[in-house]
């Protein structure tokens, strides 16, 4: 599956005129195009900077990547995984924080539920593998239960960017765009005004311009891919879940906690919505259409 792209800078930021100034990157990841924008940034010490990033981003892809070989790819063949590497750990507890604060809309067992919707393949039996609480999940060791496998897909894009945005703070870049799918920044642009993000919906088209000051934004939108015979790539835990928005937008703190909302929420009535933020003091709704 090929991620489409809900989020990007606005014309205006790209034509600042201390763009100049900016020294920018871009490359694949998770099966998609990402990039990074340093603004006030000297073009030596960038490129540097660049060339750490970049295998930083190949570490990441080697946890969580569905189109490699990685630590996700090898527990779903195995249905187990020894001395899980702690990133996978880290995000599979937000996962479960996230699990149980939308009643279980959002959960990463729905992979075998992906697969059979995109193949052809048997949804009973797949839904029948449901279930994030069927994980056991510890230091030592990770096991999934009998038929199951998981994405993250919906999160790891998420701590991926929360990941670089943290390298790049210990560095001092304060006026730093990473753009993972989902968006995360380290500060105000090098002009002390926001970074200016255009929300795409599911045909490409803008629907908002949001004014980022801090934090991530994460945008999801169910028919943006669509798998099998026109299925929204989102899909519920239970059949009851089904897709009620076509687009919703999520600032958080951190990208992947944001990343995680904004899949759920698809699924999920303003009132479900309202109460899972009421569990995360600092995020909100940006776009619910």
């Amino acid at each position: 599956m090929n991620r489409r792209r809900f989020l990007s800078l606005s014309a205006a930021a790209l034509v600042a005129p201390h763009a100049a100034q900016a020294a920018t990157w871009e490359g694949r990841a998770f099966g998609a195009a990402v990039s990074m924008r340093l603004e006030a940034a000297d073009p030596a010490r960038a490129s540097l900077t660049f060339a750490r990033l970049t295998a930083e981003i190949d570490r990441i892809e080697q946890v969580f990547s569905l189109h490699r070989d990685s630590a996700l790819t090898r527990l779903n063949r195995d249905g187990r995984l020894a001395g899980p590497p702690p990133a996978l750990l880290e995000v599979l507890a937000l996962a479960r924080q996230v699990h149980a604060a939308t009643g279980g809309a959002f959960d990463p067992t729905v992979q075998p539920l992906w697969q059979a919707l995109a193949t052809g393949g048997d949804q009973q039996a797949a839904r029948a593998a449901i279930g994030l609480g069927r994980v056991q999940i510890d230091a030592r060791e990770i096991r999934l239960a009998p038929g199951q496998a998981l994405t993250l897909n919906g999160i790891a894009q998420g701590w991926a960017a929360d990941r670089i945005a943290a390298l790049l703070r210990a560095e001092g870049y304060g006026h730093a765009l990473i753009d993972m799918g989902e968006i995360a920044i380290t500060g105000p642009r090098a002009d002390r005004t926001p970074w200016r993000v255009t929300i795409a919906g599911p045909e490409g088209q803008a629907l908002r311009e949001f004014a980022l000051r801090s934090g991530a934004m994460a945008t999801s939108s169910p028919r943006g891919t669509l798998i099998g015979a026109g299925q929204p790539h989102i899909v519920g835990p239970r059949a009851s879940l089904r897709p009620r928005w076509q687009t919703v937008s999520v600032t958080a703190a951190r990208a992947a906690l944001a990343d995680a909302l904004s899949t759920a929420f698809c699924l999920m009535d303003r009132a479900a919505i309202t109460r899972a933020l009421a569990a995360f003091p600092d995020t909100e709704i940006v776009l619910l259409a």
